[in-house]
């Protein structure tokens, strides 16, 4: 602005000092230097050429869906999503399945449970699967049977089957199973007799 002041200047208009302010104020609202205009008119230019580029590449992209049947396309996308989405539920159930038959199993095992078909017929296991903290569930669920007097028989009683481990470390000879001319057996084979038939006692052959 103060080159504009002296171009008045030198056509012989002179503008006194306390009036420039004022006179600068009031030519820079309306007034734009050869180097302003030159970016004003260079940043209009790239704007239009955006603009101009913008509607280029919606307009090829409007071609490409030329003949297109919108509903039917929807429709078709509806069907995909659909499918994936079942696709995603049926992965999520298997593995969640998988991750709650191997909580399960080795419940069952550090239980000491017997049978585990037999165990898993007196469980919910319907209410077990949808459990937030399957690991507690599953284990009280197996506690529960262990102390019901109508299912312990599914778990190995540990303190008698530890009582009657010490009971055959202290018989070091052999034992007469039954009648006295049959074969006698080793405290380890009568251990696998009461392994295999849970109801035997053996406190008769010791």
């Amino acid at each position: 602005m103060q080159k504009l002041i002296e171009t008045l200047k030198s056509f012989g208009i002179e503008v006194p000092e306390e009036k420039q302010a004022d006179v600068k104020k009031a030519l820079s609202e309306h007034y734009k230097n050869a180097s302003e205009h030159s970016k004003a008119v260079s940043k209009l230019e790239t704007d239009r050429d955006n603009w101009k580029q913008r509607a280029e590449t919606a307009e090829e992209t409007l071609k490409k869906f030329d003949g297109v049947d919108p509903d039917g396309m929807k429709a078709e996308v509806d069907k995909w999503k659909a499918e994936a989405e079942a696709a995603q539920a049926e992965y999520d159930k298997k593995i969640a399945e998988r991750d709650f038959e191997d909580i399960l199993k080795a419940a069952i095992s550090e239980a000491k449970g017997k049978n585990e078909k037999a165990i898993r017929a007196n469980l919910d296991i319907e209410a077990l699967m949808k459990s937030k903290n399957q690991h507690e569930d599953i284990k009280k669920a197996l506690e529960d049977l262990k102390g019901a007097e109508d299912t312990a028989f599914m778990f190995v009683d540990e303190k008698q089957a530890e009582l009657e481990a010490k009971r055959a470390q202290q018989w070091t000879g052999p034992l007469n199973v039954g009648n006295p001319a049959e074969k006698k057996v080793s405290p380890a084979e009568l251990m696998k007799m009461k392994n295999e038939n849970p109801d035997l006692d053996i406190r008769q052959y010791i």
